[in-house]
């Protein structure tokens, strides 16, 4: 890869990786679904506009969108607002190469050598483990709705996979637009419409930014940019760069959120990095589909590299001072 390009790559994990702590403040802001609904409608507009129409059917799109967009990044934003910090959440979430190995077998008959089996093993030790540490640690409610959002990611990868979508920016605007109402119609019957308003009328000029940040910078530059990479190198060339999301996602968790890492999450990370990392990369070098390297979605990695974190601080302001927080 030129230099550029690599500096590129490198940006998009950065973004990504980042994310997730822009996520942590924003549940600060908004409830969940309303957060999560809000993202993907700044996404879509004005965006779907400029990308031209859609060059994949409509049930890919439709699809893609309930289980990505309100599935996977419902469950993410509740288990995050539950009380998963951001640094285990960007790591935590890259069992969705399992996930998505085991979609894949099911629904491509994709058969995964030794070396993947072997990594998908030692990713799922490391997720017993990360569980474990949780579990003295946190809420296990919330570790579990994350390996939902993990599971939920895993199958849109593999829809994905059957859609192959030319133009990866035109696929995830318009895969914006489904979620939008979806999540709306949760927010108002979980949340209740006086969290929505609340939270809207106490909108400030960083709720905004926040809002632009997951939905312009790590959705419509984050997958543009890495479509612009995949299409000019080989998956094998630019699937590596997504490992490095967590490294900057619990770095940042750590300078802005004081996320501490335990013993145990040491160890945790350990297993579910390298699981992860013969889960995704062997598929790619055995010349695979790589359906286990499915682009990282924003506000989250597919990625791996770094220490599970284990907070040591409490979140600020508390889960049960924001408007509509789940209860």
């Amino acid at each position: 890869m030129r230099p550029a390009h690599v500096l590129l790559a490198v940006l998009v994990a950065a973004v990504w990786g980042v994310n997730f702590v822009v996520i942590e403040v924003g549940l600060d802001h908004f409830p969940p679904l309303l957060f999560s609904a809000l993202r993907f409608l700044v996404a879509a507009l004005p965006a779907v506009f400029f990308v031209g129409p859609p060059k994949v059917a409509w049930k890919w799109i439709v699809g893609v969108g309930l289980v990505l967009g309100v599935a996977k990044f419902g469950l993410l934003f509740i288990g995050m607002d539950a009380g998963m910090p951001a640094g285990m959440s960007s790591l935590v979430l890259q069992i969705q190469a399992v996930f998505t190995a085991l979609f894949a077998f099911v629904a491509l008959g994709e058969r995964p050598g030794r070396v993947r089996l072997l990594g998908m093993l030692i990713a799922l030790a490391g997720i017993g483990v990360a569980a474990v540490d949780e579990g003295e640690a946190g809420p296990l409610t919330a570790f579990a709705l994350l390996i939902g959002a993990a599971a939920c990611w895993g199958a849109s990868n593999v829809l994905t996979r059957k859609a192959s979508p030319p133009d990866a920016l035109n696929f995830m605007v318009w895969v914006s637009t489904v979620p939008v109402l979806p999540l709306l119609a949760l927010s108002l019957l979980f949340e209740g419409p006086s969290a929505g308003r609340a939270a809207l009328a106490s909108l400030d000029w960083q709720g905004a930014g926040i809002i632009v940040y997951v939905a312009w910078i790590t959705t419509v530059f984050g997958f543009g940019a890495w479509g612009y990479l995949l299409r000019r190198h080989p998956a094998s060339t630019v699937a590596p760069f997504s490992l490095l999301v967590p490294v900057f996602g619990m770095s940042a968790a750590g300078l802005v959120l004081d996320e501490s890492v335990s013993a145990l999450g040491w160890c945790a990370a350990a297993l579910l990095v390298g699981g992860v990392a013969l889960t995704s990369l062997a598929g790619v070098r055995r010349g695979g589909s790589g359906a286990g390297t499915g682009s990282p979605a924003p506000g989250q990695g597919v990625q791996v590299a770094a220490p599970l974190p284990r907070t040591t601080a409490s979140r600020t302001p508390s889960t049960a001072s924001r408007p509509g927080a789940p209860r």
